[in-house]
């Protein structure tokens, strides 16, 4: 799955929108004479994965559609410090107007993505998948979960339209775990995936007996009794692991035997990858 191109267009647009201003670039109308040409390359300064390639050139392009791009690196690819991901030549005032959007997707997208692949490669040997969740920026979900997918990892649900999650307030609201379940058993169509958060073994074996999710989310457990929960669960159900993960600790939850670990820290805090744009004279 990849993302709409409208949705490209629109968010990119409204990226430069909200940069432009007033509709101008003052420093550079100020000292770049119109009319000036220019090469300039986005250069990777760090070790990563790319992603948000095309949301980033699509600055460009938007900016100026008689630009010159040329793409050296794809989103998911491997990037080291000096690596040239695109080219672009033409007009340096178009160049200089779109740089800092351009950068601002490809920075933070390709975080995500190099984020997801330390901790796709930390469960290496182990069942466990590394998933999103839904703490995403507003506006850029869509954009957070492919870079995820760029480095490996797999998505969770993308809204709260697509597959139903029930969570420790939707219980206490419903007055526990069975009657939960049962309404949501009677709402849901048949392709319809329901999950269920747990955060006790007692809580776990209501679910089991039951016997109405697919999907079971343990929740900030410590992983001798996430151990004991993925024995009681025994494949009848997917498995997720939740809350707290890190790179230090990701590893030993994978090694209780769950199938999914999500980690929020993907889209919600990571850190951008350094790249830049360096223009050659």
């Amino acid at each position: 799955m990849s993302i709409s191109p409208l949705l490209i267009e629109k968010t990119v647009r409204e990226a430069l929108e909200e940069d432009l201003g007033h509709g101008f670039d003052l420093t550079t109308a100020a000292t770049i004479p119109a009319g000036t040409d220019c090469r300039a390359e986005i250069i990777s300064r760090e070790k990563g994965i790319l992603s948000g390639l095309i949301s980033g050139l699509t600055a460009f392009s938007q900016i100026d559609p008689s630009l010159d791009i040329v793409v050296n690196k794809m989103d998911g690819h491997d990037l080291k410090s000096g690596d040239c991901i695109a080219e672009i030549e033409g007009s340096a005032q178009s160049i200089m107007i779109a740089e800092r959007v351009c950068l601002n997707f490809l920075t933070h997208l390709s975080g995500i993505a190099s984020a997801t692949r330390q901790y796709v490669d930390a469960v290496k040997g182990t069942n466990a998948k590394i998933t999103c969740t839904r703490k995403t920026l507003p506006g850029l979900r869509a954009f957070q979960k492919q870079a995820v997918r760029d480095g490996g990892g797999i998505n969770h649900r993308h809204g709260l339209d697509d597959a139903i999650l029930i969570k420790d307030n939707h219980i206490a609201v419903c007055g526990g775990i069975a009657e939960a379940l049962q309404q949501a058993k009677g709402y849901a169509g048949h392709l319809t995936k329901i999950e269920i958060e747990v955060d006790t073994l007692d809580q776990l074996e209501q679910v089991l007996k039951c016997g109405l999710a697919d999907v079971v989310m343990l929740d900030n457990m410590d992983t001798d009794t996430m151990t004991t929960a993925v024995n009681m669960i025994d494949g009848k159900l997917v498995s997720e692991a939740s809350g707290g993960v890190s790179l230090k600790t990701v590893k030993s939850i994978a090694d209780t035997g769950v199938d999914v670990i999500s980690v929020g820290a993907l889209t919600h805090s990571v850190t951008a990858l350094d790249i830049g744009l360096d223009i050659q004279v």
